[in-house]
């Protein structure tokens, strides 16, 4: 495999560019692309191919890991678009998904405050739920309308979502060790 360092990641594993792939064709193409550019593969080579090689495995490790996580893919999607999310800088939410957060905040809170694993486990349950929702909404935004701003608002929104989800599991972490 020669990998072709300015090709994006979609073309290195030969999928389309979008944001629904079948990932266990993305998984087999990792699992070839990864074999044939093993740094082990290379242990009797000249140090220069030996780096070359490390960098080739780097990037194939890296573009599978993008590819493999629904908000890296859409993040990738829209940088490859030339759309930056502003996860950093763009903090406004619309007012109804705030409340959620209000909501889901404290639902977690009082689960945790009364020590109830199974409150926890359920908001899990149901937090991705909303995110699968979310991701769907993705999809559509990046596939099917070409809507770069929803795109980028969704991932936003995933963010806040993933945030929720460590501090459930923080929570059930605490509470169960």
């Amino acid at each position: 495999m020669s990998t072709d360092f300015t090709q994006d990641h979609f073309a290195l594993f030969n999928l389309p560019r979008r944001f629904a792939i079948d990932t266990a064709l993305l998984d087999s193409a990792w699992r070839t692309a990864a074999a044939e550019v093993h740094p082990d593969r290379f242990v009797t080579a000249q140090d220069a191919e030996k780096r070359v090689a490390l960098m080739r495995a780097t990037r194939v490790n890296e573009a599978y890991q993008t590819l493999k996580s629904p908000v890296a893919r859409a993040r990738y999607l829209l940088q490859l678009a030339g759309v930056d999310t502003a996860e950093e800088t763009n903090t406004s939410m619309p007012a109804a998904f705030l409340m959620a957060q209000m909501e889901w905040r404290e639902a977690i809170a009082d689960a945790r405050a009364a020590a109830n694993v199974d409150q926890l486990e359920a908001l899990s349950r149901q937090l991705r739920g909303d995110v699968k929702e979310l991701e769907t909404e993705l999809g559509s935004a990046l596939d099917e309308q070409a809507d770069h701003a929803a795109a980028a608002l969704a991932v936003r929104k995933l963010r806040f979502l993933e945030k929720l989800d460590q501090e459930i599991g923080d929570a059930i972490e605490a509470l169960l060790y």
